[in-house]
């Protein structure tokens, strides 16, 4: 699916200590006002958002305000709840992803996700980076395609061997880049991911936050994490998150990494960054 670019007037964004113009079309995803509800309960409620394209935008607060219902909410994914329902607009490169007329499933291709837990399927390394193009009517060249996927993720030289063993054989560092690369596959424009070092020891982790960095040259991602290290090393934009009393999450602030961690606007942000709270 190809979708138009709408072009609008410019807006200004402080990135360090550098003013940068951007164009509108630089906005690849713009949330208007969405509020996400689990029956009767408001789990994040009117949020304004903006995410840059081939940038990576960190959604950081304490458990429970909601950072990965907004995530879910960014590729429908929060439609496979029967009780889910969202209001408001989810704007992906100018078009609305939950107007009548938008097949979900092809959303999920544009905009990919990868867990928080590594989740291979019980296939071979090569069938688990396969089954995506394959499902999608994938007709060039699949080993190329495989190869290529498994190279951005940076596991290649590690595999390229034992391609028919099963991707639940690799380690927990391994699974997530395999995970990744499954995602790649199918040639995403927007990767999303949840918490996706949580279950990760040191070494791996930063294996993936590298791994991060060089994708976003040619993909923008948007992380869930609690780790505000991670966030401050990795990311270019961060969105603060946090419950009200009814445990229903708000977005307090948002803008450039650095300015967040070290000249926040809000004091509810500076408590959070500096431990004293969440």
């Amino acid at each position: 699916m190809r979708w138009q670019y709408i072009c609008a007037t410019d807006s200004r964004i402080e990135h360090g200590d550098d003013i940068q113009l951007r164009f509108e079309t630089d906005l690849i995803i713009q949330t208007r006002d969405v509020s996400v509800y689990y029956g009767n309960k408001l789990a994040v409620a009117n949020i304004d958002l903006d995410i840059y394209r081939n940038q990576i935008t960190a959604l950081i607060g304490p458990s429970g305000c909601g950072k990965t219902t907004l995530l879910r909410n960014f590729n429908r994914m929060n439609d496979l709840i029967p009780i889910a329902r969202s209001t408001g607009q989810v704007l992906f490169e100018g078009r609305d992803l939950y107007a009548p007329e938008i097949d979900p499933t092809e959303i999920r291709y544009q905009i990919g996700m990868v867990f928080q837990r590594p989740n291979p399927f019980p296939k071979s390394i090569y069938d688990n980076v396969a089954f995506g193009p394959r499902i999608n009517g994938f007709r060039g060249d699949l080993d190329q395609l495989v190869e290529r996927s498994l190279r951005e993720a940076a596991l290649w030289d590690e595999v390229k061997d034992r391609l028919k063993t099963s991707g639940l054989a690799l380690s927990g560092g391994q699974q997530q880049r395999l995970c990744i690369a499954r995602t790649l596959a199918v040639e995403p424009t927007v990767i999303l991911m949840d918490e996706p070092c949580s279950a990760l020891d040191p070494i791996a982790t930063l294996a993936i936050e590298e791994l991060m960095r060089e994708l976003s040259q040619q993909y923008t991602i948007i992380i869930v994490t609690h780790n505000m290290q991670q966030a401050a090393r990795v990311s270019d934009f961060t969105a603060f998150l946090t419950a009200d009393e009814r445990r229903t999450g708000e977005l307090v602030e948002f803008g450039a990494t650095r300015q967040i961690f070290t000249n926040p606007d809000d004091e509810r942000t500076e408590a959070y960054i500096t431990g004293r709270f969440g």
